[in-house]
């Protein structure tokens, strides 16, 4: 390994960079294993998630400080979803033998930013050095009140179906870096290298019991949804015209079809899906925080989702965003 001479050396210079003065942990970075002290009344919300040289992300377009940003948002943004605080996390890294201390320390400069923004400390994981590409597996340990946490299964006929944010920006984004000419629209660039996990809608929407059912837009709306609509046993429709679609300057806007595929289809929003009954609806804010929440559709008995064009056409929304494995 051309970064560290041994794995005590790089344990050392990461212990350095992060705090072990956080309020319930007992022991941090060092030893065989972390300790952490549980509150009382609360429920541990477990959340593990990894990020693949070559699947999740590239060197050749994901500057390292971005990798560790969105290796650490994927796992948040499951915490949120189920309405829960993420309260620490275990890292565990394959490194392959080409990288080097630059690219950790800028890689860990974006994890532990991030995780500072949401109060999550770094208290252990793995390391191991390969021949291949770099691995990285994320776990959070985050806290929700007992009873309170959400899930996707809590969906009923008539409830109403909400998604913060825009969707669609963040594919509209990796398109862009693709081509090589998208530095001119940073929003849909930063949308993509540096998104933002959800975690005070999740906990708002836990605090004030609104959400019957709620997931993070992960895969894809027409993907995640359906993930929803299984869980619940139910079905949904879909109003076209509802979805918050990229806005972007003239010349880089695109079409309204490309615009609707983007939405439904693109990706690694993480924006929060969520379903309220029809008597909370009056509670949902239009926006929380300056983050808008759409009113996109409503929860039906026949299962299967339907896509519910302005003129009235009606056709089925077929889950077809990303499938961990799909070709």
């Amino acid at each position: 390994m051309t970064a560290f001479r041994a794995e005590t050396e790089f344990v050392g210079w990461l212990r350095a960079r992060v705090s072990s003065t956080v309020p319930r942990l007992k022991l941090g970075i060092g030893d065989d294993a972390a300790i952490v002290e549980v509150t009382q009344g609360r429920e541990l919300v477990l959340k593990a998630d990894m990020s693949i040289e070559g699947v999740h992300f590239t060197r050749r377009l994901h500057p390292a400080r971005s990798v560790g940003h969105r290796a650490l948002v994927r796992s948040l943004s499951d915490v949120a979803a189920m309405g829960g605080a993420p309260k620490f996390a275990l890292v565990s890294l394959v490194i392959s033998k080409a990288t080097t201390r630059a690219w950790l320390r800028e890689f860990y400069d974006g994890m532990l930013a991030l995780a500072e923004r949401f109060g999550t400390t770094l208290v252990g994981g793995d390391t191991a050095v390969a021949a291949g590409k770099t691995l990285i597996d994320v776990m959070i340990v985050g806290e929700a009140e007992r009873g309170r946490a959400l899930r996707r299964s809590g969906a009923r006929p008539d409830d109403r179906i909400y998604v913060s944010g825009r969707l669609g920006l963040s594919a509209l984004g990796l398109r862009l870096l693709r081509s090589g000419g998208g530095r001119a629209h940073q929003a849909a660039i930063r949308a993509h290298l540096y998104p933002e996990p959800r975690c005070a809608l999740g906990r708002y929407l836990s605090r004030k019991r609104l959400a019957s059912a709620a997931i993070d837009v992960s895969d894809g709306l027409s993907t995640d949804l359906a993930h929803l609509c299984e869980a619940s046993g139910l079905g949904a429709c879909v109003w076209s015209d509802r979805l918050p679609t990229p806005e972007l300057a003239s010349a880089l806007q695109p079409s309204a079809s490309d615009s609707l595929d983007l939405a439904l289809n693109g990706g690694e929003d993480y924006e929060l899906l969520f379903t309220v009954p029809p008597g909370k609806a009056a509670q949902v804010p239009a926006r929380l925080q300056g983050l808008p929440l759409s009113w996109i559709g409503q929860i039906r008995r026949s299962k299967g989702v339907v896509l519910v064009r302005p003129d009235g056409k009606r056709s089925t929304l077929r889950p077809a965003g990303y499938n961990h494995f799909g070709k």
